[in-house]
């Protein structure tokens, strides 16, 4: 808990484009945040999208240099956009959603007067959460590299046959799998993709990683989590038609031989939550638990 009042003195809004309320949502904001004293900044295409044009516009690359918070509003989708884009900036995100709470997204629009306004008064719980950052070597050359807040996988595309993948970790040969592929989730990512593969929930402040297999061949197959500061390098040993994806959008078209090196990115997101937030309270309500 911290007690420094308006520690927050700019704050830029970052929304979903493609949602109706999105603009009286960003205007009540807005308003709130001006009766606080502090400096509101939209950022361009949100604002573009919404029509709006009384508040001062900042583009996504200035944000870290110019803002002390951002508040991102939509789905949990828009937030792991947001989170890779600002990684680096080292300011602490807020997220809203828009009727639906989600893993990160955690306040509702019709509270969000009411949370933002204990977050300005200091009551407030930090997390940070762990990147991954992937590159991709085809016969000794960089061919690719991208950043995950969820996770990176490797897997076959459409109905092709299973993949052949080696997975070492720390230089340390840990196995071949034959298999639809394999997710590398960071502890965000445990509710997401790798849960339906069967993986564990890693609560969000272990370091880290768990690897989970996509329908694996053998059942001795199973999930296993790893330290976060660990290097995984994966080699594709067969495969017809495979890809990696990040966060659940495709990155690119995968050969044989190609490796992919996987480790923790060197900065981590910083996730603002109103006191009182719980963990559990929202994995409860998400995959309904009685």
């Amino acid at each position: 808990m911290h007690d420094m009042k308006n520690v927050f003195k700019t704050i830029a809004i970052i929304g979903k484009y493609n949602n109706p309320d999105l603009r009286q949502q960003i205007k009540l904001l807005a308003n709130f945040f001006v009766t606080r004293n502090i400096e509101v900044l939209i950022e361009y295409d949100t604002a573009l999208h919404c029509n709006i044009s009384d508040i001062k516009l900042i583009k996504m690359e200035s944000i870290g240099d110019q803002v002390d918070l951002a508040v991102v509003l939509g789905g949990d989708g828009t937030m792991l956009s947001v989170s890779r884009g600002l990684v680096n900036s080292q300011i602490p995100l807020v997220g809203i959603n828009q009727g639906r709470v989600g893993f990160l997204t955690d306040i509702s629009s019709e509270k969000m007067i009411e949370a933002m306004d204990k977050i300005l008064s200091g009551e407030y719980l930090l997390e940070r959460r762990t990147l991954l950052q992937a590159t991709i070597v085809r016969s000794n050359e960089l061919v690719g590299c991208g950043l995950a807040m969820n996770d990176v996988v490797v897997n076959k595309s459409g109905m092709s046959r299973l993949i052949e993948l080696e997975v070492n970790i720390d230089g340390q040969f840990v196995h071949r799998q034959r298999s639809d592929g394999l997710i590398l989730a960071t502890p965000t990512g445990t509710t997401a993709y790798a849960l339906s593969a069967g993986g564990p929930i890693l609560h969000p402040s272990l370091e880290a990683l768990a690897l989970v297999p996509i329908c694996p061949h053998t059942l001795s197959n199973r999930p296993i989590a790893i330290s976060s500061s660990s290097k995984i390098e994966i080699t594709l040993i067969h495969a017809d038609d495979a890809g990696i994806h990040f966060d659940g959008q495709m990155h690119m078209e995968l050969l044989p031989g190609d490796k992919i090196m996987v480790e923790s990115a060197e900065n981590k997101v910083s996730l603002l939550h109103p006191a009182g937030h719980s963990h559990y309270d929202m994995l409860r309500e998400k995959l309904n638990w009685g």
